[in-house]
Protein backbone atom coordinates (compact mmCIF):
# COMPACT_ATOMS: atom_id res chain seq x y z
CA UNK A 1 0.00 0.00 0.00
CA UNK A 2 2.72 2.62 1.12
CA UNK A 3 4.56 1.80 -2.60
CA UNK A 4 1.09 2.48 -4.49
CA UNK A 5 0.60 5.46 -2.19
CA UNK A 6 4.03 6.95 -3.33
CA UNK A 7 3.78 6.24 -6.80
CA UNK A 8 0.19 8.28 -6.93
CA UNK A 9 2.40 11.32 -4.84
CA UNK A 10 5.06 11.41 -7.81
CA UNK A 11 2.74 11.19 -10.31
CA UNK A 12 0.67 14.31 -8.94
CA UNK A 13 3.99 16.13 -8.46
CA UNK A 14 5.56 15.35 -11.55
CA UNK A 15 2.44 16.37 -13.78
CA UNK A 16 1.65 19.43 -11.39
CA UNK A 17 5.25 20.60 -11.60
CA UNK A 18 5.21 20.24 -15.42
CA UNK A 19 2.07 21.57 -16.09
CA UNK A 20 3.26 24.46 -14.06
CA UNK A 21 6.05 25.46 -16.46
CA UNK A 22 3.83 25.83 -19.55
CA UNK A 23 3.41 28.90 -21.28
CA UNK A 24 -0.38 29.20 -20.61
CA UNK A 25 -2.18 29.99 -17.84
CA UNK A 26 -5.07 27.31 -17.71
CA UNK A 27 -2.61 24.27 -17.40
CA UNK A 28 -0.66 26.73 -14.58
CA UNK A 29 -3.83 26.75 -12.78
CA UNK A 30 -4.63 23.15 -12.95
CA UNK A 31 -0.98 21.72 -12.24
CA UNK A 32 -1.44 24.37 -8.86
CA UNK A 33 -4.03 22.06 -8.20
CA UNK A 34 -2.66 19.16 -8.82
CA UNK A 35 0.69 19.85 -6.67
CA UNK A 36 -2.17 21.32 -4.38
CA UNK A 37 -3.53 17.36 -4.21
CA UNK A 38 -0.07 16.07 -3.97
CA UNK A 39 0.65 17.71 -0.79
CA UNK A 40 -2.76 17.11 1.03
CA UNK A 41 -1.88 13.45 0.58
CA UNK A 42 1.52 14.11 1.76
CA UNK A 43 0.05 15.69 4.91
CA UNK A 44 -2.52 12.96 5.01
CA UNK A 45 0.15 10.23 4.94
CA UNK A 46 2.06 11.75 7.81
CA UNK A 47 -0.52 10.46 10.12
CA UNK A 48 0.42 6.86 9.59
CA UNK A 49 -0.83 4.43 6.70
CA UNK A 50 -1.19 1.36 9.36
CA UNK A 51 -4.28 0.17 9.90
CA UNK A 52 -5.18 -0.07 13.49
CA UNK A 53 -2.28 0.96 14.83
CA UNK A 54 -2.78 3.67 17.81
CA UNK A 55 -1.23 7.47 16.83
CA UNK A 56 0.49 7.33 19.92
CA UNK A 57 2.61 4.38 20.77
CA UNK A 58 2.27 2.57 24.11
CA UNK A 59 -1.89 3.26 23.96
CA UNK A 60 -4.43 0.43 23.50
CA UNK A 61 -6.91 2.72 22.04
CA UNK A 62 -7.52 2.31 18.37
CA UNK A 63 -7.51 6.08 17.17
CA UNK A 64 -5.98 8.13 14.01
CA UNK A 65 -3.96 11.41 14.45
CA UNK A 66 -6.04 14.17 14.61
CA UNK A 67 -3.73 16.53 13.55
CA UNK A 68 -3.18 15.61 9.83
CA UNK A 69 -6.71 15.50 9.19
CA UNK A 70 -6.66 18.48 10.32
CA UNK A 71 -4.14 20.23 8.17
CA UNK A 72 -5.63 18.52 4.94
CA UNK A 73 -9.03 19.92 6.06
CA UNK A 74 -7.47 23.63 6.32
CA UNK A 75 -5.25 22.79 3.49
CA UNK A 76 -8.44 21.80 1.26
CA UNK A 77 -9.90 25.47 1.87
CA UNK A 78 -6.86 26.93 1.34
CA UNK A 79 -6.19 25.54 -1.84
CA UNK A 80 -9.26 26.13 -3.23
CA UNK A 81 -9.50 29.66 -2.65
CA UNK A 82 -5.90 29.79 -4.30
CA UNK A 83 -7.11 27.72 -7.31
CA UNK A 84 -10.83 30.15 -7.73
CA UNK A 85 -8.32 33.30 -7.40
CA UNK A 86 -6.09 32.45 -9.83
CA UNK A 87 -8.60 31.52 -11.72
CA UNK A 88 -10.25 34.29 -11.78
CA UNK A 89 -6.94 36.26 -12.43
CA UNK A 90 -6.36 33.92 -15.23
CA UNK A 91 -9.38 34.91 -17.08
CA UNK A 92 -9.10 38.88 -16.39
CA UNK A 93 -5.79 38.43 -17.86
CA UNK A 94 -7.13 37.14 -21.32
CA UNK A 95 -10.19 39.12 -21.08
CA UNK A 96 -8.01 42.23 -20.91
CA UNK A 97 -4.61 40.92 -22.80
CA UNK A 98 -6.74 38.80 -25.60
CA UNK A 99 -4.17 35.92 -24.60
CA UNK A 100 -3.56 33.10 -21.77
CA UNK A 101 0.23 33.37 -22.04
CA UNK A 102 1.88 33.70 -18.61
CA UNK A 103 4.44 36.29 -19.06
CA UNK A 104 1.46 38.61 -21.53
CA UNK A 105 3.20 38.24 -24.36
CA UNK A 106 0.60 36.56 -27.17
CA UNK A 107 1.15 34.95 -30.80
CA UNK A 108 -1.09 37.27 -32.86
Amino acid sequence: MELLYAVALAVLTSCGIYLMLRARTFPVVVGLALLSYAVNLFLFATGRLAEAAPAVLGKAEVYADPLPQALVLTAIVIGFAMTAYALVLALRAQGELDSDHVDGKGDH
